[in-house]
């Protein structure tokens, strides 16, 4: 949790800077409470409250989850500021970097038909993988999914299969995606093979880097 003190801190380095007429960042937090800069003016913003437009859904962790014109976005204090209402990661960008996480896991904010989203890659997996729950939260289509049948860990279970419109990760933006609904509840959205076998990818030492084919 950020300290008054060290919240005031990061409020000071922002405003310091050329701040955009639609940035908005995370200068700290206080309680249940976000500061947020945005346009300029730093707003104190409970979880369910809104400014504007601009409204503070949750924390996931240490991510402050804001909504802002239909999309979401997570921030967290001393990254750099997002843009409100920005288009979509250009889709010419080539390749996509990743640091090893907690637990020598490959974690990395992403996008899923323009909805912020974190995922952990996970090369075994055959197909970008979420759960029910989330599908929902994305407002995912599921009346035209395939139902499949699944072996997992406690045996046959039933799911649903379908194309995502886009899938982003870093500044790559990959189209018409194949993903897998399960029922069952997962912390994390499974970045599967469906979406890494449109790369080249390595692991160096603590690097994972994807190269678009």
């Amino acid at each position: 949790m950020t300290s008054p003190t060290r919240a005031a801190l990061a409020l000071a380095i922002l405003l310091a800077g050329p701040a955009a007429a639609q940035d908005i960042a995370l200068a700290g937090r206080m309680g249940d409470k976000a500061l947020l800069l945005m346009q300029g003016r730093s707003v104190v913003l409970g979880v369910g409250q809104a400014s504007g437009s601009t409204r503070l859904l949750r924390w996931e962790l240490d991510a402050a989850v804001v909504e802002h014109g239909g999309s979401q976005l997570r921030l967290r204090v001393g990254a750099g500021p997002s843009r409100l209402g920005a288009a979509a990661a250009p889709s010419g960008a080539r390749a996509i970097v990743i640091p090893v996480g907690p637990g020598g896991h490959f974690m990395t904010e992403g996008a899923i038909n323009g909805q912020s989203v974190r995922f952990i890659v996970d090369t075994g997996a055959t197909l970008v993988s979420l759960s029910r729950a989330e599908a929902t939260r994305l407002k995912l289509d599921l009346s035209a999914a395939r139902t499949v049948r699944t072996q997992t860990a406690g045996g046959v279970a039933v799911a649903q299969m379908l194309p995502l419109q886009r899938v982003r990760v870093g500044e790559v933006e990959v189209y018409d995606v194949m993903a897998l609904v399960t029922e069952a509840p997962m912390p994390f959205i499974l970045l599967g093979n469906s979406f890494l076998d449109r790369f080249q990818w390595r692991r160096d030492n603590d690097v994972m880097r994807l190269e678009r084919r």
